[in-house]
């Protein structure tokens, strides 16, 4: 079975998350970006049945996942035909939506209104949705039950096809099964009791990735219990996203004590909301730089953390603030490496001041993973760093954010 994965806006976060997700190797890869279809959907071909709603919720970087059904050629009426296999309308007004993938325009109006034709002729009421975009986002999926009730049509170009004459390519055509909670996510971002927003706030979808980032996490699908350390656990979204993923054993540590105490709030305000009982908290008031004076050694499977990234108002001294980090990351990784399990990953974001303006701490004796196979990372799609990393961040922002994978 063939499955697409619509990414969010960074599709190279997005791509290293599902590859992480599924165990997926550099060797196993054999659909890199949808098999390089778009700069936005990764095609997965799978043996199993893969539940859609289930997965999605625990992917923060992806936007749709549907199925892939049929593959045809650039002819119109072919498309129509492969469409009509998807329509199975029940009781009611039926409706459906169209979104295409790929980086030429094309018309959807003539397939839209041929459907409409088709469902008439069938004494079927309909209503098609459309929007201003190419595409219908997850808000108007959502809205509108296109996942659920109705349908959408998904056609993503592919630069080669079986059906193809002369390399013109063609259309992968298939329908959505799930989009990305936004509702829900919304929810906790903003509905929660404890927030700093002079901090700096890591969006819930970001600690889902993070958390994604590192495969020793996926034992705990087969029952065993790792543990979770966010050193710089600020709000608690690391930790209160983990509870959420089903991830049972979790230590929170921070230097200020309304960290933790916001923490701890969030992680109560979780397990109210949404009924988590089984589940071991533990928190400490104490420096990242002598994690090991209260946290035994090689016995923590995963630390995934956003540090402090530096000042976040104000005028900024970046050269003095470069070196503060430099040092207060250097030194925790120290600590890091002491407590870690021999397998286990640190997932750690470094502030880049102005968009280009990236630090260098010591390592100390920790190597950077390169998420990204390398027939991928070809892709002008995948933008990586110079050192394999990824780069977070919207034009305007004052601190982007690296995510930065590192194992000893």
């Amino acid at each position: 079975m063939k499955y697409f994965f619509v990414l969010g806006n960074n599709p190279a976060l997005s791509t290293a998350e599902i590859l992480a997700f599924f165990g997926i190797s550099a060797e196993e890869t054999k659909f890199p970006i949808g098999n390089l279809v778009s700069e936005n959907v990764f095609i997965l071909e799978t043996r199993e049945k893969i539940d859609a709603g289930q997965i999605i919720k625990r992917l923060g970087g992806t936007i749709k996942i549907g199925e892939v059904i049929s593959e045809t050629n650039n002819q119109r009426n072919n498309i129509l035909e492969e469409a009509k296999k998807l329509l199975k309308p029940g009781e009611g007004k039926f409706k459906f939506g169209i979104s295409y993938y790929g980086k030429n325009k094309i018309n959807i109006k003539p397939l839209g209104m041929e459907i409409k034709k088709y469902l008439k002729e069938k004494g079927i009421s309909c209503r098609w949705v459309v929007s201003r975009e190419p595409v219908l986002s997850s808000v108007v999926v959502e809205q509108n039950k296109l996942a659920k009730k109705g349908l959408e049509i998904i056609l993503i170009k592919i630069p080669q096809s079986p059906f193809s004459k002369g390399g013109a390519g063609g259309f992968l055509v298939g329908k959505t099964l799930a989009v990305q909670p936004f509702k829900e996510l919304s929810y906790r971002d903003y509905g929660r009791p404890a927030r700093d927003d002079r901090s700096g706030m890591l969006p819930p979808k970001l600690a889902q990735i993070m958390i994604n980032l590192t495969p020793t996490l996926s034992l705990a699908r087969r029952g065993d219990n790792p543990v979770i350390l966010d050193p710089f656990c600020g709000s608690g979204t690391v930790l209160t996203e983990a509870m959420l993923m089903g991830y049972k054993n979790l230590v929170g540590s921070d230097i200020s004590k309304k960290a933790v105490d916001d923490t701890k709030k969030n992680i109560r305000w979780i397990k109210d909301k949404f009924h988590i009982n089984n589940y071991e908290f533990k928190s400490f008031n104490k420096s990242s730089t002598e994690l090991s004076k209260f946290i035994e050694p090689n016995s923590i499977d995963a630390i995934i953390t956003e540090p402090y990234l530096g000042p976040q108002r104000g005028r900024v001294d970046y050269k003095k603030t470069k070196k503060e980090l430099e040092n207060l990351y250097g030194e925790s990784l120290i600590e890091f490496k002491k407590i870690l399990k021999p397998n286990g990953r640190v997932v750690m974001i470094f502030p880049v001041f102005q968009e280009t303006n990236f630090i260098n701490p010591s390592l100390n004796g920790f190597k950077i993973v390169n998420l990204i196979p390398e027939k991928l990372s070809k892709n002008n799609t995948i933008k990586l760093t110079d050192r394999n990393t990824i780069v977070y961040g919207r034009p305007g922002q004052k601190v982007w954010r690296e995510i930065v994978v590192l194992e000893k």
